[in-house]
Order: structure tokens, then C-alpha cells, then sequence
């Protein structure tokens, strides 16, 4: 199958065009997807239309080990899980899944229902933001480790919000934190596959190891700016058949959340990883919650120098 990637940005993005996703590609396209994938960080595929949930999950086995839809959120589905609308919008920057040990290595997005206007979704490449710190904000981040949890980033806002939440957006949330989990993971991790040092934010971040909240507050937005600097993002406008596939160790995302009262769902399916570790081959920390449930551990293969 002829196939051919066209970059998107200087730092993050790239558009895959001649292919036609499914179980059935063969060996050599598959190699080039995710040869595409580790150096663009985030690919997209037009003109999908083929796809549907079994087909998603046929290509996603290709690429990896698919996990179980989530940890916590298991109401909607074994293996995909729907992003609606009318149960959250996860209008924030943050890497999927990061309060868990074992975090997902890629995710698989596919449109089903757009709204006519807005929902587009950013990516920003924390391998290039790592590139870029000063030395020494490295010498900082090298040694930082932070405390991930699934009751702070979307239950930061939904405490404020619970009276105005709608029934189906109250139930989502609370169900999001049935389990607690909470990990310790180096800010800097070395990327398994590539060998490259990335930075492991997002706000799922409660606060750094050994520092207050105050003092965490402000250095995760000076970190944060780093990662979602312009330069480093890419936004993708969707269209009906398009298909994202993006490398969860080397980004966040975030869905913008400007399409009004409009209906807007995507499929996720996401890959099972490795466990962090860090420069000094420290590896990440569980401090509550069992994950074995969701993801097994996948050792990765790094790439041949």
C-alpha cells in the first residue's frame, strides 16, 4: 500500500494519506504507522468511513495491546470508551491516564458524531518542550517527581459545579473517582521506544514530591507554559472519518470545549505501556489503587541505533 506522511508542524503532527486503517494491514505499513507515530508524536487519517468500534479496536491490536476502556469509568463499554458530550468535556491539558502506573503508551481517537462547528482537539509535544528548558530548569525537572491522582484534575472543577451539573454529567464524574488512585511519577521520564527524555505533567498532578501546594501551583504552570507553548501544539479540526493516533508518553491533549450545547462523541481505544522510570532508572511509585485490572504491563522495544 502506498502511503505517504505529510508534516504538520516543525515539532509535533504529521497527516498519514494512502491508507486505508483495519486488522488487515500488512506488516510493512504497520511498521511505517508507527515509525510515523514515534517521530510526529501524533498522526491523523482522513476519510475513514470504513471504521467502525470492531474495526478501531482490529487496527488498534496491530499498533499495540489494547487496555479496558478505563480504570474507573467501566459503565459504557469493555474495551472503547465513548467521549460524549453530555458527560464530560476534558477541556484541560493532560496525558491520559497518568494516575495509574502503567501508562497507556498510545490512544486511538475516531469521530462519530461532530458538532457543526468547534471541537477541535490540540496536541503538545512534551519531548520538544523538554528540548527546550533551560539548564538549569533541567537540572530541576531531572530530579522532581509528582503525585498523580484521578480525584484532581476533572474533580478540581466539578467541586465548584455540582449543583449546576446535569444528572448524566454528575453520575460520569463520580463514577471517574469510585476507585482513588494515586502514583508517583518522575517529571522527566526516558521515552522506552526512542531513548528521549520528555517531561510526564498534565493536571493530574496534585503536587510535586517534597514541595507545598502553593509552591507546586506555581511551578506546574511554569512547566505547563513550557509544554503548551504554540510552537509545540498542534490542532487538529475534525472531520467525519478521521482517526487520531498519538503517543501518550510524549504528549497531553486537550479538547476545546466551544461548540455550545452541541452533541459531540469520539471512540477511544487505548495501548497498554510500561511502567516510567526516570533518568537514574527509578521507576514510578504506586501509592493507592490497583491497576492491574485496567492495563497488564507491556515491556516496549527500543529502536535499533
Amino acid at each position: 500500500m502506498s502511503s505517504r506522511v505529510v508534516k504538520l508542524g516543525a515539532n509535533i503532527g504529521a497527516r498519514i494519506e494512502g491508507v486505508r486503517v483495519g486488522g488487515g494491514l500488512d506488516p510493512v505499513t504497520v511498521t511505517a504507522i508507527n515509525e510515523a507515530l514515534l517521530e510526529h508524536k501524533v498522526i491523523f487519517f482522513r476519510g475513514q468511513h470504513h471504521l467502525d468500534d470492531d474495526g478501531q479496536l482490529a487496527f488498534a491490536r496491530r499498533l499495540g495491546t489494547p487496555t479496558t476502556a478505563h480504570p474507573t469509568v467501566t459503565s459504557r463499554g469493555h474495551r472503547i470508551l465513548p467521549i460524549d458530550s453530555r458527560y464530560d468535556k476534558a477541556n484541560s491539558w493532560h496525558t491520559d491516564v497518568t494516575f495509574v502506573d502503567r501508562i497507556p503508551k498510545a490512544s486511538l481517537l475516531r469521530a462519530v458524531t461532530l458538532p457543526a462547528y468547534g471541537g477541535t482537539t490540540t496536541w503538545a509535544s512534551t519531548e520538544a518542550a523538554y528540548d527546550q528548558l533551560p539548564a538549569p530548569l533541567r537540572a530541576l525537572v531531572e530530579n522532581l517527581w509528582a503525585v498523580h491522582t484521578n480525584q484532581f484534575d476533572y474533580a478540581a472543577d466539578y467541586d465548584g459545579r455540582r449543583e449546576a451539573l446535569a444528572a448524566t454529567e454528575r453520575e460520569y464524574r463520580e463514577e471517574f473517582v469510585s476507585e482513588y488512585f494515586e502514583t508517583e511519577h518522575p517529571v522527566v521520564r526516558i521515552h522506552p521506544e526512542t531513548g528521549r527524555r520528555v517531561l510526564l505533567l498534565g493536571h493530574f498532578i496534585k503536587q510535586f514530591v517534597g514541595l507545598g501546594v502553593a509552591e507546586s501551583t506555581a511551578l506546574l504552570a511554569l512547566l505547563q507554559n513550557r509544554v503548551t507553548k504554540l510552537e509545540n501544539t498542534v490542532r487538529w479540526s475534525w472531520e467525519p472519518g478521521d482517526l487520531a493516533v498519538w503517543d501518550n508518553r510524549a504528549t497531553q491533549h486537550y479538547a476545546v470545549a466551544d461548540y455550545d450545547d452541541q452533541y459531540r462523541r469520539l471512540s477511544r481505544v487505548t495501548l497498554a505501556g510500561d511502567i516510567p522510570v526516570d533518568v537514574y532508572g527509578q521507576h514510578s511509585r504506586v501509592v493507592a489503587g490497583d491497576a492491574s485490572g485496567y492495563s497488564e504491563v507491556v515491556a516496549p522495544v527500543a529502536l535499533a541505533s
